[in-house]
């Protein structure tokens, strides 16, 4: 597999991440006091954790988060 295709795959990963992320935000939201609250913040929380650590060991490998597709969103504002 060429360095090329390890590229587009990180970078579409990090996209679709952060689209997921952003939508789970978006269910925690419009859950809040229903049931399935507390599932939707832990879905969101997973999220979280992915996104960040994605954004950390991009770095410490001192790779670009545009270069992952991680560079315009910020988990701490965006993912609470």
């Amino acid at each position: 597999m060429t360095n090329e295709k390890f590229k587009n795959y990180v970078y579409d990963l990090g996209v679709i991440l952060k689209e997921k992320a952003l939508d789970a935000k978006v269910e925690k939201d419009k859950s809040a006091g229903a049931k399935d609250t507390d599932y939707n913040l832990g879905y969101l929380m997973a999220y979280y954790e992915v996104v960040s650590l994605m954004q950390q060991q991009a770095n410490s490998f001192e790779i670009e988060l545009s270069e992952i597709g991680l560079d315009d969103i910020d988990p701490e504002l965006e993912l609470h």
